[in-house]
């Protein structure tokens, strides 16, 4: 039995994306959340300690490696949806972070996001292929709350996934700033998947909640790029963030203190240790 639907098929194509509800076990959201508070020297139950590094003021957490994580990248479930949405079986899954953006506070101006929105593609060279992004709601998260946030629809203008286009159609990059992002809610477990043509980011946070996630997603393997694939497995191993400056990753090597992730038989496939040949 399918997980997406004709349904779910049709609203991504007019839509960007779309969300799959209960995508991990709530067991699996609980250890996530127990290690980003672990990670960053907070309890849940103490919001004036929220605010201080290693937080990051736009709510990122350097988190990449922890067993939690990679439980949730290597479910079978998490697997399985990915598999339908990108139409293969041979996936490589994403080396990202988790999310904690709290609630503004006035004695801590510093952690008053704004929010945002952009594209992570390059969009420079149109139309865009096809490729996606995610991200799993580890707690319920109200519109208010700071959460995802995107342009429904504006990837038609960048990409013809969703669009009839004509031959001669003129893709262009559309001025954000005519738009009003809407605020996408999602309860724990839900796992959002967007296009990556799709205009996202996050939100004002204008509750009293902290907004927590974590972001995951899979891309065919690169069976052929050797050196890729061993670049992923020694972050592993290493346990370090991705060659990237939007990964500036831990100054106390917190995860290089801990073990090294254990990988299922699948895990080893979708990180690129085990091949899929």
């Amino acid at each position: 039995m399918t997980i997406l639907s004709n349904q779910d098929w049709k609203f991504f194509k007019k839509n960007g994306y779309i969300i799959v509800p209960k995508a991990l076990p709530q067991k699996n959201l609980n250890a996530v959340i127990d290690a980003m508070y672990d990670f960053l020297g907070m309890t849940h139950d103490n919001p004036e300690g929220w605010y201080h590094e290693p937080l990051r003021t736009n709510g990122m957490v350097e988190m990449y490696h922890h067993q939690a994580m990679w439980d949730n990248r290597q479910h079978p479930r998490m697997y399985r949806i990915f598999t339908e949405i990108l139409g293969t079986e041979k996936l490589w899954v994403s080396i990202d972070r988790v999310s904690f953006k709290p609630p503004p506070h006035p004695s801590y101006p510093d952690y008053v996001n704004e929010g945002f929105i952009h594209w992570d593609a390059d969009t420079s060279r149109l139309p865009l292929s096809f490729g996606v992004q995610g991200v799993l709601y580890l707690t319920d998260t109200e519109e208010n709350q700071g959460g995802f946030q995107c342009i429904p629809g504006i990837h038609h203008q960048l990409t013809d996934f969703g669009a009839n286009h004509s031959l001669n159609h003129k893709y262009k990059i559309p001025n954000l700033k005519k738009f009003i992002p809407q605020a996408i809610p999602g309860k724990a477990g839900d796992l959002l998947i967007w296009h990556r043509a799709l205009a996202h980011g996050s939100g004002y946070n204008a509750s009293d909640n902290p907004r927590l996630a974590q972001y995951i997603s899979m891309q065919p393997a690169r069976l052929k790029n050797e050196d890729y694939r061993q670049q992923r497995i020694s972050l592993w191993r290493n346990r370090e963030e991705p060659l990237s400056r939007a990964f500036p990753g831990d100054p106390r090597g917190w995860e290089k203190e801990r073990p090294v992730a254990k990988l299922t038989p699948l895990g080893k496939k979708l990180l690129g240790l085990a091949t899929w040949e």
